[in-house]
């Protein structure tokens, strides 16, 4: 064996190596697990899907409730957190959480498997985030030769689209959003809502270049030249699209006390609301709560009733 193999170029501790080899050792992260035919806690059946041969999806159909066989429901394109490089929609947390959200919220969901930095460089997280937002409304017109998925077809209502994601996934459901404003969706779908937890932003004035976020976005996108500056993870710089052209109707942002992205989503809640933006938004404040809290351990009181609001908010927007 090279004894370059064994030599490390980064290392964040607990969460990613990556060796000079190019090999990437995951240190942060919960087990892979199967999809279930059905959920034994929640009644929810999921299945996994290629959305491309690049990179796959986990969709969720919750538990028909009545004998309507072809009931039309809400469709959720949903976007896991771990910074761009870790963890994964067909995580043992995920799965736990997104079963949860589709049974409390009654929706169809599209969990996406965007493929992760290094291995594949900024932004292809944001293209294969977009890509499975186009494959959704792919099914609307489908042309000759595109496979539909039969849950989306027998039971997706494609007049009611919403977008959502935990932290690295928020910051991409802000960027999706700030794009659908400007490109057109396959089969003229709409975003009605999108849903942004903890989301994952930054600014030069808000955090120091030491910090741990900064220094990840910095491994996750090194082409940058503005740093925690960029406009992909700091949405009020100048050079940012403006938020006035969000491409949604109805936005929920989360936030917790304890968490360190707290005081920066809050801003962009308020920078949202200050902007000619004509939709409506949401934010949640959690108490005594730390990132993400609720994928962590779903069953803690504090963690149900976000789970409801979550479920409330998707409610609302499709009203």
């Amino acid at each position: 064996m090279d004894s370059g193999d064994n030599e490390v170029v980064v290392d964040f501790p607990h969460f990613i190596r990556v060796y000079k080899n190019g090999r990437v050792e995951r240190l942060f992260g919960s087990p892979i697990v199967p999809p279930s035919p059905e959920d034994p806690a929640t009644g929810v059946s999921s299945k996994d899907i290629d959305i491309s041969p690049e990179f796959k999806a986990r969709i969720y159909l919750p538990k028909l409730t009545n004998s309507i066989t072809d009931q039309k429901l809400p469709i959720l394109v949903y976007y896991h957190g771990g910074a761009f490089c870790l963890e994964s929609a067909f995580s043992v947390l995920d799965h736990r959480y997104l079963n949860r959200i589709v049974a409390e919220s009654n929706v169809i969901a599209v969990s996406v498997e965007y493929r992760l930095v290094p291995e594949n460089p900024f932004p292809v997280a944001y293209e294969d985030s977009w890509a499975a937002l186009q494959w959704v409304g792919s099914h609307v017109e489908a042309k000759p030769g595109f496979e539909k998925e039969p849950w989306l077809v027998n039971h997706g209502d494609f007049e009611k689209v919403l977008i959502g994601g935990d932290s690295a996934g928020g910051n991409i459901v802000h960027n999706l959003s700030l794009r659908s404003g400007s490109e057109s969706l396959n089969g003229g779908i709409k975003i009605l809502g999108s849903l942004l937890c903890f989301p994952y932003f930054l600014t030069s004035i808000d955090f120091k270049e030491d910090s741990l976020p900064s220094k990840l976005w910095r491994f996750v996108n090194p082409s940058t030249k503005d740093g925690v500056d960029d406009p992909n993870i700091n949405p009020f710089v100048e050079k940012a699209q403006s938020l006035s052209t969000l491409g949604c109707s109805k936005i929920l942002v989360c936030v917790a006390e304890k968490d360190e992205l707290r005081n920066i989503g809050i801003k962009y809640a308020e920078a949202v609301k200050n902007s000619e933006w004509k939709g409506e938004i949401e934010l949640i404040d959690v108490e005594g709560e730390d990132h993400c809290f609720q994928i962590f351990d779903t069953e803690t009181e504090k963690a149900k009733n976000l789970i409801k609001e979550i479920a409330s908010f998707i409610k609302k927007s499709c009203v």
